[in-house]
């Protein structure tokens, strides 16, 4: 059986800076998927045309857009780049001059040319899922993001800041608090279980 062996991280893309290259819908998706999960992260777009719904989104959140043609100046600073036209070798441009520069590049639709996915993610409070299908099916992310937004508690959030006043109280080194808090979920876990039985 193939196995996905993507490392998953959580970015602080507020602390990052961000650039879409492309202005229709694909961008206009990764925009949106990236601003709902992280309403404060630092964007950047560049593109000679831009949809109108695009704009509305990029003035609400205050995302810089540059009505341009792509070229590599555009990468002066970044970090992350997402390229989303419908020009091939455009977006395999963006890619290589991204690698040349060790900046981290996704190419819509192009699994080769990515250095990371945007994959399906669930946020309820401070609990935050991601879901990847290692850029095979996008919908099967979709559906999972859809499952356990079903059956991830609305309370989880309460959970979580006990557990985290629960944490503070715990006294010894940070194996024992481990094993402590271990004992601890494990608990709430099986007493979930019995309950759905």
């Amino acid at each position: 059986m193939e196995r996905n062996e993507l490392y998953p991280v959580f970015l602080k893309v507020s602390q990052l800076d961000i650039l879409i290259v492309g202005g229709g819908n694909v961008a206009e998706e990764k925009l949106t998927f990236l601003l709902k999960s992280s309403p404060n992260a630092t964007v950047t777009m560049v593109s000679p045309m831009f949809r109108e719904a695009t704009v509305a989104l990029a003035e609400k959140f205050g995302i810089t857009m540059h009505h341009d043609m792509y070229h590599v100046d555009y990468l002066k600073g970044r970090h992350m780049v997402v390229a989303t036209t419908d020009n091939v070798p455009v977006n395999e441009q963006v890619y290589h001059d991204c690698r040349a520069r060790n900046i981290l590049v996704n190419v819509a639709d192009n699994p080769p040319f990515c250095d990371f996915y945007m994959g399906g993610i669930v946020t309820k409070g401070n609990v935050k899922v991601a879901i990847s299908t290692n850029g095979k099916s996008p919908t099967t992310a979709k559906r999972l993001r859809q499952f356990f937004e079903d059956v991830i508690p609305e309370n989880i959030d309460d959970l979580v800041k006990n557990l985290n006043e629960f944490r503070k109280t715990i006294k010894g080194d940070f194996e024992e608090k481990v094993e402590t808090l271990n004992e601890f979920t494990k608990g709430l876990v099986n007493k979930k279980a019995e309950d759905e039985n």
